[in-house]
């Protein structure tokens, strides 16, 4: 039997983006997004109690719209689809669920050490790291690209970013697999919907792992405080926020906490994406060998491919009309991100992978808004380095078994790809 396309017709009846089961086989998802940019853009999903349904944006014009609009469509009420009580937001509220001011000025700590000076500082760093990492796992020739390269480098990039050892990347790698896959039985200690979650309301995700986060960044805090080091950590601790306020502990928890699931997960999915895309497209594979000055443009290609979240939330602050849908004040309203990415009034021919498009306007880090993903310049560039080095070294690359995803309907992840490689 034929594998239906990401395209195949879908009834709008069969369409349920809250079902996580349809999120693991690298197909459905695109299916109902499909079916929804077409029959329905904005579309009411009802949800499992105690969640009380939410819009489904899934055109790129929308998304961009409620991206850009914090004002109507707030943060404040949380990003992911769980549904908090007032207390639970003062206690679990991170620089992504704020808007405004405070948000500039949380965000504006590390805005800095993001940008384009400082990154740019950062090449022969990432390509004697990208070095290495491809050294050890390609030495094997059988091996999970997962495990050995797209989790293994960005973690050390992160490392080097929080002045960490090497030697804590596994802790950091399994603590982003944990809170991030709680939704997923290989990963999570506590399953978010289950009963037993309710003893961890108030921590990020509904995760145990978040203490263990929380006592290994305040540890590093300690440490770090009245010095005049210029990691991540240091700056956090050392330095005063543009508003005045200092950063209470539970601002630096959150924000620290934040810092380890995000400065891993985007771009392992993206790199992990990537490379599953190539082999399966050996033909472009074959075009960056040839031509590797394709490859940095090729990059905005694997981000819109990778999609590797899914969605964020916003809340509507007031009465609104969207797609000719009535939003009603306090409604859940979710930015369909990857769907955004396939939008075909947007990107010529979505379904297929091309490392020579050209204009990628895609949504993978947000658009246009205050919310931009924070370190969007260090994932490029860790992309690109990782795709410039490896490249040269395959003469072949092949699948040696299935490719299992995350059961998420939030992060779009690969838990293994094993392959199996012929050097140049």
């Amino acid at each position: 039997m034929t594998e239906p396309a990401p395209n195949d017709p879908l009834a709008l009846a069969d369409v349920d983006l809250t079902d996580l089961d349809r999120f693991t086989d690298g197909v459905t998802p695109w299916r109902m997004f499909h079916t929804l940019r077409h029959q329905d853009p904005v579309h009411w999903q009802p949800e499992p109690p105690p969640n009380s349904g939410f819009w489904a944006l899934t055109r790129h014009e929308d998304i961009v719209r409620v991206d850009r609009d914090p004002e109507t469509f707030t943060s404040t009420r949380f990003v992911n689809l769980e549904e908090l009580d007032d207390d639970q937001i003062k206690k679990r509220a991170s620089i992504l669920e704020l808007d405004g001011v405070r948000h500039r000025a949380l965000r504006g700590l590390l805005q800095r050490q993001f940008g384009q000076t400082v990154i740019g500082g950062y090449t022969d760093f990432l390509r004697g790291l990208t070095a290495r990492t491809l050294d050890a796992a390609l030495a094997q020739k059988s091996f999970d690209f997962v495990a050995n390269v797209s989790a293994d480098f960005p973690i050390n990039v992160l490392a080097r970013l929080l002045d960490v050892p090497p030697e804590d990347n596994q802790r950091l790698i399994q603590w982003g697999n944990r809170i991030i896959g709680h939704t997923d039985p290989d990963y999570a200690d506590v399953l978010l919907h289950s009963a037993a979650s309710e003893r961890y309301r108030d921590l990020p995700f509904r995760s145990p792992a978040a203490v263990e986060v929380f006592a290994y960044g305040r540890e590093l805090a300690r440490q770090r405080r009245g010095g005049a080091g210029t990691d991540l950590i240091s700056r956090l601790v050392n330095e005063t926020p543009r508003d005045g306020i200092p950063l209470s502990p539970q601002d630096f928890d959150n924000y620290f906490l934040l810092l380890v699931v995000a400065g891993n997960e985007t771009t392992r999915h993206t790199i992990s994406h990537a490379m599953l895309a190539l082999i399966q497209h050996p033909d472009e594979l074959d075009r960056l060998r040839r031509d590797p000055a394709l490859i940095p443009g090729a990059v905005e290609e694997f981000l819109r491919w990778a999609s590797p979240v899914y969605h964020f939330r916003r809340t509507a602050s007031r009465d609104v009309e969207l797609g000719g849908k009535r939003i009603r004040q306090g409604d859940k309203v979710v930015m369909w991100f990857a769907s955004g990415n396939r939008d075909e009034k947007v990107f010529e021919n979505p379904y297929a992978f091309d490392t020579t498009r050209t204009a990628i306007d895609h949504v993978t880090f947000g658009k246009g808004s205050p919310h931009l993903c924070l370190g969007n310049l260090l994932a490029r560039t860790e992309v690109r380095v990782m795709f410039e080095e490896l490249i040269p070294r395959l003469a072949d690359i092949r699948l040696t078994g299935d490719v299992p995803r995350v059961r998420s309907n939030f992060v779009n992840g690969i838990k293994r790809l094993p392959v199996e490689v012929t050097l140049a």
